[in-house]
Order: structure tokens, then sequence, then C-alpha cells
């Protein structure tokens, strides 16, 4: 379980960086704002669960972050134009 949610909320954290810097860059002031409180809930799960984490559960955790841009890079586009609508 602790590996599940350590890539996850590495995934989230990351995840939700990058949809904020495309909401920043399009100035999406209240897409930013409601992101903000997704990126602190995300990484406070992470620095809680971080500081006991073994090998594995430190490789979980890095391999959210790649995942999470990634998803983030494909999903911002797709979410943006149903804001717009």
């Amino acid at each position: 379980m602790t590996h599940a949610a350590l890539f996850l909320s590495a995934f989230f954290t990351v995840f939700l960086l990058g949809i904020q810097q495309q909401n920043v860059h399009g100035r999406h002031y209240f897409a930013a704002i409601v992101t903000s409180f997704g990126i602190g809930a995300a990484q406070i799960f992470l620095w809680r669960l971080v500081p006991d984490a073994n090998a594995g559960e430190i490789a979980a955790t890095l391999a959210g972050g790649p995942c999470g841009i990634v998803a983030a890079m494909w999903a911002h586009p797709r979410i943006a134009r149903k804001w717009s609508r």
C-alpha cells in the first residue's frame, strides 16, 4: 500500500504542478487557484510518507514524477478545452 500511496502522491504532485504551469502560462486564474489546493494536498501526503521510505518505496516515488508530468502534458489541452466552453 505504501508503494502505491507514494507513487500516487508523487504522481499527483508533479501532475498538478504541470497543470499549474500551463494554467499560469495561459492566465487561467480560477483554475490556478483550484490547482494550488490540490498541489498542497498532494505534497502533504508525500511529505508525510517519504521520511520512512525504504529503497522500493523511494523507487515508487521517483517513478510517479515522470508519469505525472507526461499525464499532465496530455491532459491539460483536453481539460482546458472543456473549461473554455
